[in-house]
């Protein structure tokens, strides 16, 4: 017996329950909804049901994300993993839907979805796929461990220059909020201020060779 206290999203989704006739598709949805850790293809197939036939309309809500947000009361960003996860399992891995009915859980959505991610968006080259559907789907491996396979892999094939420029968009934010940081510090050597102004500007000038489009822009 699972005797953890309830969170508010669950209060939430089951007083919202009580509410609504139990056969319909709104409360299937919520249903599964509050399962979502043991069950996530289930709230995946049914939020891409929802969001295909925009079933939200018909229930109060201006779009999906609104819908996810205040009723299901799952962020976007997750909303969209869960979906895009579950759509990619079906077009995919078939065979592995069949599997949801097993103690054991599928793999995690987000590793489903760096697996997408791989195939649709980064293109990865048969045997570095391979390997990562190995990972997630054979070997089970854990999020951290597919998540640090994916970026070697995307990492390793991002070109030199545009590498450089991240690091340097990266390193020219954290001088900016130094700076202004400093900026409040009383009695400091103006020489300090003076270095990273000149840090600064350094990193401008490479940053402007690197990417002369957005070299001006605020990282």
């Amino acid at each position: 017996m699972n005797d953890a206290p309830k969170t508010s999203g669950e209060i939430h989704i089951e007083r919202l329950m009580q509410e609504l006739d139990p056969g319909s598709e709104r409360y299937r949805v919520l249903d599964v909804a509050k399962r979502f850790k043991s069950s996530w293809v289930e709230l995946g197939e049914q939020l891409l049901l929802v969001s295909r036939e925009k079933l939200f309309s018909h229930w109060g809500y201006s779009s999906f994300e609104e819908y996810c947000s205040r009723e299901v009361r799952i962020k976007k960003p997750t909303a969209e993993k869960l979906t895009l996860a579950y759509r990619y399992l079906e077009k995919e891995e078939p065979a592995l839907l069949a599997r949801k009915g097993e103690l054991k859980p599928l793999p995690d959505f987000r590793s489903i979805d760096l697996l997408r991610q791989a195939r649709e968006e980064q293109n990865f080259p048969p045997e570095e796929f391979d390997a990562l559907r190995t990972a997630v789907i054979e070997q089970d491996r854990s999020l951290p461990t597919v998540r640090k396979q994916f970026r070697e892999v995307t990492s390793a094939r991002k070109d030199p220059d545009q590498t450089l420029a991240e690091n340097c968009k990266t390193a020219l934010s954290a001088t900016r909020r130094l700076a202004t940081i400093l900026g409040e510090v009383p009695d400091l050597s103006s020489a300090h201020v003076d270095n990273l102004t000149q840090l600064m500007t350094d990193l401008e000038t490479l940053l402007a060779t690197l990417m002369p489009a957005t070299a001006t822009e605020d990282p």
